[in-house]
């Protein structure tokens, strides 16, 4: 039976635009009352705004999860606000993908396992008490199909979507008996701004993906909604992404050689 979400508080971050954006509008379609939670507070208004015209309730709050002290601000903020976090919708992240070696070490590698792994692990704990001490509550992590296969020109953005789907099993598993959820969201390419932020290498110059392959920000806001509705463990979409995990599963050896020959040995030119 669908849980009612009715008169829930739901907190998301990156609820500046993409995923976070449409899944936000659906939550309070949906009766909830959202706190938008980004860096770009004047999106955040924007958005806040749009759902109040039409009935909704929101609350904007800046928010960078790198920083801790930003975080426990937004927390309880929202505690001081609605007092209570019903569901967590972890969903800040950003990607850089290219080869390792053009990678910035500060702004692409550390920055981005700041804020994909490091914040989202932050934000968990800072509202997780919360939800232990009520016994209630639901804990939602973006990850990404990368957190099921690291492709290249992923390295880094897969090893924090990787150690998303980890932290998210490892959570779920020590909080289940006192009543609180943890589920996990892998979705595959998406067309969203995401995309837009995450470099100009020569690979993603070159190859473009047939459209019928990406997700909409609105397909995946669905899905999370759905989830919240009825919890489970993973969701992974969309569904001709399934069989791609277990060809990687079953036969590691014969992707890397796809791999290789269709893309790295094609477009990697390595500068002495």
């Amino acid at each position: 039976m669908a849980q009612s979400l009715n008169g829930k508080v739901v907190l998301i971050t990156g609820a500046s635009s993409g995923f976070g954006q449409e899944t936000a509008c659906l939550f309070a379609r949906r009766g909830c009352k959202v706190v938008l939670a980004a860096r770009r507070l004047d999106r955040l208004q924007d958005l806040a705004e749009r759902i109040r015209s039409q009935g909704g309730e929101a609350l904007a709050v800046p928010v960078d999860v790198g920083q801790r002290e930003e975080i426990d601000l937004m927390v309880q903020t929202t505690l001081d606000v609605y007092g209570q976090i019903d569901i967590l919708f972890n969903n800040a992240g950003f990607g850089r993908l290219d080869w390792l070696e053009n990678l910035d070490p500060q702004r692409d590698i550390e920055t981005q396992v700041a804020v994909n792994l490091t914040g989202l692990m932050l934000v968990t704990r800072a509202v997780l008490p919360h939800m232990l001490e009520r016994r209630a509550g639901h804990i939602i992590h973006m990850s990404s199909g990368a957190g099921y296969i690291a492709a290249p020109l992923y390295s880094v953005y897969a090893a924090t979507k990787f150690g998303v789907r980890a932290f998210t099993d490892a959570l779920r598993r020590e909080v289940a008996p006192f009543g609180v959820k943890v589920s996990g969201i892998y979705p595959g390419p998406a067309a969203t701004e995401f995309g837009q932020h995450t470099g100009n290498n020569v690979l993603k110059r070159s190859f473009k993906a047939p459209a019928w392959t990406s997700l909409s920000a609105e397909a995946v806001a669905r899905r999370v909604v759905r989830l919240a509705e009825h919890p489970r463990r993973a969701v992974i979409l969309p569904w001709w992404f399934r069989p791609v995990l277990w060809a990687d599963a079953l036969s590691p050896a014969l992707v890397d050689w796809f791999l290789r020959v269709a893309f790295v040995g094609r477009f990697h030119r390595p500068q002495p």
